[in-house]
């Protein structure tokens, strides 16, 4: 037994495993996951203290020869035993305390890294000349690399996406017709999830090839990681702003699961076709699996609030829509209309005179005239000959002066402004800009000739309020009140602009 310890004593086996032991012991207790981890090296770690058990064996035996090679390997295994515990150590408990978070990948090259060199450090010690093993094995190695490029390239290329952080274990990616959600990446081959429950297997070289796109998973509960598109087309005749908000109002408004509320739904425009305007409803999932479901979910919503607003989906254009009835809902919707341009006109002192035939006249003449927030609706100087009533929206009169913009008034529905560019030619005293959406119809010049021809006896009435109304304006401008509407006191401004209106219409 003495004889066997004196010969299994060697000056480098007893340390060597020693070290092993010790070092995989404090990975066991310290590294996370450490048993699943560290399990098969220290397997490893007792085969090779058997083989060089069996080497000592041999050499009790004398035979040297068969005891030298035994030993030879058992050390050969010890190293590459303590160069897999230090790659754990390395890179799964020290790196990791530095918040340095390193693809398992690089951990695997370094380990194969210390594999090669140890391996020539054994083969050194062995006595191989080394210059002529690297010279034959470099021929070798051209003549399997030319045989296995593709697999080559995919190993390349695993080691190319893992480096370079590209994507990761839990991410969605969108390949072709392909989607699906990372569940491996291997040297080899991507795995991904579908949400059909396949495994789909892609080979790295065609990802370092093609283009994908990554959708990373949600950071937190509820936030926003997919931006998804809903399309759909109106009429034309439809006002954009407010199928615009009504289909934001249609999401924002309902709880749809995994529709995230930051960044809030929004609703675009996005093209012009025959008779119809495109949209797209753009909003974010917080989960990228159930895609489909909450798209139709949105779809839903969307379809019911435009129903509500009695917009209907415009037909593709090789549709032929035959309603026998047509002229009837036609006649009932300009009755409707006409109510409301008849209920914008009554509430206008400017055409308090006329009566119920002649609004009706003048009604059948308005022009519906839409304005978006922020757009100019007239110039100060420009020479335009109609008048606007404001049905809906607030809009904004300001004056140029030398002093800087001043702003003189908020208009808001059932007031008019451009009444002297209709009556008397003049240019615009100011600029009018939309502070909202604002829906107006527009009168001109040729529809109110004719009555004013058969009873020029307004043209005086008029004539007063127009004053009235322009001195209230000066008032504003010079930081006044303006004053109140009184018969008289226009000061014989009204004659004078009765004189340009009659010049202006070319009233006798």
């Amino acid at each position: 037994m003495e004889g066997f310890l004196a010969t299994l004593w060697r000056e480098d086996t007893p340390w060597i495993g020693a070290v092993a032991l010790l070092a995989g012991l404090v990975l066991w207790r310290r590294l996370p996951g450490g048993r699943e981890a560290v399990r098969p090296t220290l397997l490893m770690l007792l085969v090779w203290v058997v083989v060089d058990l069996v080497a000592a064996a041999f050499a009790l035996r004398g035979q040297v020869a068969m005891a030298k090679t035994a030993h030879q390997l058992a050390v050969l295994g010890f190293g590459l035993v303590l160069i897999r515990l230090a790659g754990l150590a390395v890179f799964r408990l020290l790196l990791p305390r530095l918040s340095l978070q390193m693809p398992r990948i690089v951990e695997d090259i370094g380990v194969i890294a210390g594999y090669g060199l140890w391996g020539l450090v054994r083969l050194s010690h062995a006595g191989v000349d080394l210059t002529s093993l690297v010279a034959t094995s470099a021929v070798v190695t051209a003549v399997v690399a030319f045989a296995m490029q593709d697999t080559l390239g995919n190993i390349l290329g695993g080691m190319a996406l893992q480096l370079d952080d590209s994507f990761e274990i839990g991410d969605w990616l969108k390949l072709d017709d392909v989607s699906g959600q990372v569940v491996e990446i291997q040297w080899r081959f991507t795995a991904l999830r579908t949400r059909n429950g396949e495994r789909v297997v892609v080979p790295n070289g065609q990802l370092m090839k093609g283009k994908f796109s990554v959708v990373p998973p949600p950071s937190a509960p509820g936030a926003a990681t997919w931006r998804r598109w809903i399309w759909f087309n109106l009429e034309a005749g439809l006002n954009p702003s407010g199928v615009i908000a009504a289909a934001e109002r249609a999401v924002t408004d309902a709880s749809i699961p995994n529709v995230a509320q930051h960044p809030p739904p929004s609703c675009v425009a996005m093209e012009f076709g025959p008779g119809y305007v495109r949209y797209a409803l753009r909003y974010w999932l917080s989960d990228p699996n159930p895609d489909d479901v909450t798209d139709s979910a949105v779809r839903v919503h969307l379809l019911a609030q435009l129903e509500r607003c009695g917009w209907r989906l415009a037909l593709p254009d090789q549709a032929v829509h035959l309603v026998q009835d047509g002229a009837p809902e036609r006649e009932a919707a300009w009755q409707r209309e006409l109510a409301q341009r008849l209920k914008a006109l009554a509430a206008i002192d400017l055409f308090q005179p006329l009566d119920d035939i002649e609004r009706r006249r003048i009604a059948e003449r308005l022009v519906h005239a839409p304005f978006v927030r922020g757009d100019v609706m007239t110039h100060q100087g420009a020479t335009a000959h109609w008048l606007y009533i404001i049905a809906s929206g607030e809009a904004e009169v300001w004056r140029d002066t030398p002093a800087g913009r001043q702003l003189l008034v908020r208009l808001g529905a059932g007031q008019f402004f451009g009444e002297m560019g209709l009556m008397t030619g003049a240019p615009r005293f100011a600029t009018v800009t939309a502070a909202t959406d604002v829906a107006c119809y527009r009168l001109d010049k040729a529809g109110f000739e004719d009555i004013l021809r058969q009873r020029p006896v307004l043209a005086r009435h008029i004539s007063e309020l127009l004053a009235q109304r322009q001195q209230a304006n000066e008032a504003r401008l010079a930081g006044l009140e303006p004053p109140s509407a009184e018969p008289g006191r226009s000061n014989g401004r009204g004659a004078q602009l009765l004189e340009r209106m009659r010049e202006f219409f070319g009233l006798g």
